[in-house]
Formats: structure tokens, sequence, C-alpha cells
């Protein structure tokens, strides 16, 4: 019966190495992380929230002074009633290229994205490796020629130089829909042609209805590339009249000081349409980021 109980004992594995213990301290590690990597991502907004209720002073004291007292609604007042900062006009300006480049972004790579893959024709794979290799072309690289030439067409202190190139596709974006269209069944297509459709009833009645993800992720990413960009519109507009509000958002920076509070509480404001726009499309986001990877061809 010892000899029995001794070899039971030796064959019991530790408690520390059961499978069970290892899946609980896995999931520990990973909800730490979670916890930890969440608070380094949301501790920015929570202090851009608690500045936009704080005077000054409050924002640049040491040790920090978590709770505004008193709150400083007057912020938001002194923010959006500046007269020589109209942010209303800023918006309309902001929008229009939102509109724009959009449209034109959506249009041109539906088109292009279409053909890379559905139509055959020779280099076909060549091109699209081409458009690929401009994804490692940085920005800086084009700046100056594209200004050269802007500026040769009459286009500066215009909206053209930012909405016109959007309507001759954009790499990333051909990319996605690319990847998105190969995963439609060629079947759907085919009896389309059965039924008389030709290409255009094919986009129209049969691809774009099926790529309604991967057209959500296009437009949300566009979104807030357009709503954050700075330095585009300040280098062609020249009128302040047709500003965007990243620049009338840099009006707060001083040459001597900055209006800490009035900046954050704009940029809280300014925040939010990001915020509704992902949250609306969030469903449609996630789902075409995942099926533009699903397919190897």
């Amino acid at each position: 019966m010892s000899a029995i109980n001794s070899s039971l004992n030796a064959n019991r594995i530790p408690f520390y190495r059961s499978t069970r213990f290892q899946n609980i301290l896995k999931n520990i590690v990973v909800y730490i992380l979670l916890v930890v990597l969440s608070f380094v991502f949301v501790f920015p907004f929570f202090w851009m929230i608690d500045s936009a209720l704080k005077s000054d002073a409050q924002i640049f004291l040491w040790p920090p002074q978590w709770i505004p007292n008193p709150i400083q609604w007057q912020n938001f007042v002194t923010a959006f009633t500046n007269p020589h900062l109209p942010f209303l006009t800023f918006f309309k300006n902001t929008m229009t290229l939102e509109i724009g480049i959009i449209v034109g972004r959506l249009l041109s790579c539906i088109l292009i994205a279409y053909g890379f893959a559905r139509l055959e024709a020779p280099g076909k794979n060549f091109w699209f490796g081409v458009l690929l290799a401009t994804f490692m072309v940085p920005g800086a690289v084009t700046m100056i020629p594209k200004y050269i030439l802007f500026n040769k067409l009459g286009w500066v202190n215009t909206y053209l130089p930012l909405i016109v190139p959007a309507w001759f596709g954009e790499s990333y974006g051909i990319f996605l829909m690319r990847q998105f269209f190969l995963t439609i069944p060629r079947e759907l297509e085919e009896a389309a042609i059965m039924d008389g459709a030709n290409t255009y009833h094919i986009l129209r009645y049969v691809i774009v209805p099926l790529s309604m993800p991967v057209i959500a992720v296009i437009t949300v990413l566009s979104f807030k590339d357009i709503w954050n960009d700075f330095f585009t519109p300040l280098l062609y507009l020249n009128n302040s009249s047709k500003y965007t509000l990243s620049i009338g958002l840099a009006y707060f920076n001083g040459q001597y000081k900055v209006a800490m509070g009035p900046l954050m509480a704009a940029s809280v404001v300014l925040l939010l349409p990001l915020v509704i726009v992902f949250f609306i499309a969030q469903k449609a986001f996630v789902e075409g980021i995942s099926l533009t990877g699903l397919t190897g061809r």
C-alpha cells in the first residue's frame, strides 16, 4: 500500500505546472498588460479634457491638481467666440475638403482596384508592384515638385491642389480595395453577366454593395487624415478665410504665450467628430480591415 502511495505522489504534478494554473497565470498577465496599455493610451485624452476645464495656473501646477476647482467653462466660450478665429468658417472649409477628397478617392480607388483585381491586361502585376513601391516614397520627396507644378497651374491659394489629386487614386486605398475585391466570388459576376450586365452594372450592383466594409475603412481613415492634416493646407493656402480647423487650432500658440485652457477646450470639441465617425462605422471598419487580408493572391 505504501508503495502505491509513493508511486502516486511521484506522478502527481505540482500545482504551478498544471495546465489550469498556467492558463490562469497567462490570463492575469494579459489583463495586467491590457490595463497598463489602456491607461497609457487613455491618459492623454483624460489630461486634455481635464485641462480644458482648468485655468492656465491650475494646468501647470506641480504636483498636478487632478480635479478642476473651480471648473472653467469659460475656456470653451473663449475658444469659439474669438472674432479673429472664425471656427465656423474653418469648419465649412474643412468639410469642403472632406467631401471633395473622400468622394474623389472612393470613386478613383474603386475603378482602379477593380481593374487590378478582375480585368486582364499585360503587365498588370508589374504595375501593381509599382503601385506598392510608392508606399516607400516619403511625402517630403514629392512636396517641392508638386508645389512647383500647382504653382505653374495657378492653383496655389485654392483647394484644387488638395482635392484634385484624390480623384486620381490613392495607393493605400487601391491596395485595400483590390485585396477586398479578390475575396468576392467570381460566380456572382458571372451570374450578372449571364443576366446581361456590363462592367458598370457589375460595379454598381454587385461589387460596391458587397464592399461596404472596405469603403467604410477608407472613408474613416480619409476623414481622420483630412481632419488632422495641418501641413498641406498651410502649404497651399495663403488666405486666412480658407484655412481649416487644424490651422485655426494652431493660432492658440502665441509668440510669447500659449492659451493652454482654450487650446485644450478647442481640442476636445474638434476631437468629437472623429470619435463619433469611428463609433458609427466601427463594425464595418473592423470587418473591412480583417477581410482585406484574407487572400494571398
